[in-house]
């Protein structure tokens, strides 16, 4: 099968991979209808994470299952599937907490590779979801966005509280920031900030549901969301960066007393204890557990309420896969679908 993989920071090619097999009875091996490139592919692309040796890349699938261990239950040959980009068997004590993403079995998507033509998903009664139906081709690019982007701005304005009544201030706009504006509109946050600097991105955030557009960063965007909110700060922020600036940044935007969602991935990310301890506010993030929503931001995007699928303002062939990841490095998009 074509897949894609990683050789250096920047070299990106599609090569002919080995075809998935059945490994455990409680696999499945599913044919992707589309593929996708996330922002997390970016930080060894830059070389900001290391790569070893070459690498098959993607977490974020849907697709169509072809085959199924023998201990499959929950889905069937033939069915259209969405999944988490972490698998999990659904039946662990933390699973049934609701972390699905920290289930004791749990397998990063990103071991699999998913920009490829197939792949094996491990764990697969806990881990896919079938839809209703055979999606419309217009569907396709929505239900992708819940495998990851979608599902991880959802857990973000989640983590943050976000509800009737509250002020939510969104740092970080790319495809998870945008759709985090677009879950905490729909827990019914009153009011949503955005901070963003570029036009297309705002326009997005806008048409998702934002109120406001707050384009400084650092200590005068602190100082903005302050001012947009009586001098208080935010009563939920959520994170979707994961640097140093962004996530003080949203410690700094909200009030004592107020909810942080952090859903960017960290890196060399370190909080003065002090700081932390007078900000008197509620941390909690991570990976996503995206399972944990799937069956609901399905039924949301079957029933066309949302249409997450927008933050796909770039698709490619598989084959193009490069410019797909330079055109985000660049930040000429937002996110890079890959037509299978």
């Amino acid at each position: 099968m074509r897949g894609v993989v990683m050789h250096a920071p920047g070299d990106v090619r599609v090569e002919q991979r080995e075809d998935p097999k059945i490994l455990a009875p409680t696999d499945a091996i599913i044919r992707l209808s589309a593929a996708c490139v996330c922002g997390s592919d970016l930080w060894p692309y830059r070389g900001i994470e290391p790569v070893e040796s070459p690498t098959p890349m993607g977490h974020e699938y849907v697709g169509v299952v072809e085959e199924v261990g023998g201990e499959v239950k929950n889905v069937k040959p033939g069915q259209f599937v969405v999944g988490s980009f972490v698998s999990s068997d659904g039946t662990c004590e933390i699973c049934r907490s609701g972390y699905p993403s920290s289930c004791v079995h749990r397998v990063f998507m990103n071991a699999v590779g998913t920009q490829a033509e197939r792949a094996l998903i491990p764990n697969a009664d806990g881990t896919l979801v079938a839809t209703p139906g055979m999606p419309d081709a217009d569907l396709i690019p929505d239900l992708l966005a819940a495998s990851d982007v979608l599902g991880t701005g959802w857990f973000g304005a989640v983590a943050a509280q976000a509800g009737p009544g509250r002020t939510v201030a969104v740092v970080g706009d790319g495809a998870v920031g945008l759709l985090a504006v677009l879950a905490a509109r729909q827990l019914g946050a009153e009011r949503v900030i955005a901070m963003s600097r570029h036009d297309a991105r705002q326009k997005l955030a806008l048409e998702f549901g934002a109120t406001d557009i707050v384009t400084e960063r650092g200590g005068e965007g602190v100082e903005k969301i302050k001012e947009l909110t009586g001098g208080l700060g935010a009563h939920s922020v959520v994170e979707a960066v994961g640097t140093q600036e962004s996530m003080l940044q949203a410690i700094r935007s909200t009030r004592p007393g107020g909810h942080v969602g952090f859903v960017g991935v960290n890196h060399d990310v370190a909080l003065a204890g002090d700081e932390l301890f007078f900000s008197q506010v509620h941390l909690h993030g991570g990976p996503a557990p995206v399972r944990q929503y799937l069956p609901e931001l399905i039924d949301l995007i079957w029933d066309r309420k949302i249409n997450p699928g927008k933050v796909f303002d770039l698709t490619l062939p598989l084959e193009q896969v490069a410019e797909g990841y330079r055109a985000m490095d660049e930040r000429r998009a937002i996110k890079t679908l890959l037509q299978l």
